[in-house]
């Protein structure tokens, strides 16, 4: 009997899983189809590439920062980690989220160590293809170009006549701003 690492299996599992999921495969690695995870800032629909969300979390337990910029929420500890929490939507419009408890932080990866940006809403996996894309000047009601947004919104869907902006974290990640959360 061989031995096989436990991801070669449960790439092996998925593979073959897959296989049986009648259009899924073909979906899976369709030209020109876009994936991600969707959520809601404000009233705006966005989403993020797999490959820049982390991890999604329930918003944990905070501890206040003193000194620290408004949207810097505080910090959590989650499994033995600090983690910053950081309130998107204060940093992007100045205006802070009215905090409830279904809420989610997305866990994203940045230089120096990870943190979490809270979310309004989560909506999960959306998919979007190339005839959904629109430009971002066309779909200037939800303000995609306007404001803070412009730095981090370079492309745009339209999906059940909703516009939905494709919001690059890495990128908020790497903004000397962003990345200094000292007031």
């Amino acid at each position: 009997m061989t031995f096989k690492p436990p991801f070669d299996v449960l790439t092996d599992y998925e593979r073959r899983s897959l296989a049986h999921v009648p259009g899924l495969p073909e979906q899976l690695d369709a030209p020109g189809l876009w994936r991600g995870v969707g959520y809601r800032i404000g009233t705006r629909r966005l989403a993020s590439t797999f490959s820049e969300v982390v991890e999604i979390l329930s918003l944990p337990q905070l501890t206040h920062v003193p000194g620290s910029q408004p949207w810097m929420l505080g910090l959590a500890n989650v499994r033995g980690s600090l983690l910053p929490i950081v309130d998107l939507k204060q940093f992007l419009e100045g205006e802070r989220t009215v905090l409830h408890e279904s809420q989610r932080v997305l866990l994203v990866r940045q230089p120096g160590g990870d943190v979490a940006v809270l979310i309004d809403e989560l909506y999960g996996q959306r998919s979007f293809n190339e005839t959904q894309q629109v430009a971002v000047e066309d779909v200037a009601e939800q303000g995609f170009a306007d404001g803070r947004y412009a730095h981090f919104i370079d492309r745009a869907y339209r999906l059940d006549d909703q516009p939905w902006g494709i919001f690059s974290l890495e990128r908020l990640a790497r903004t000397p701003e962003f990345r200094q959360a000292a007031a």
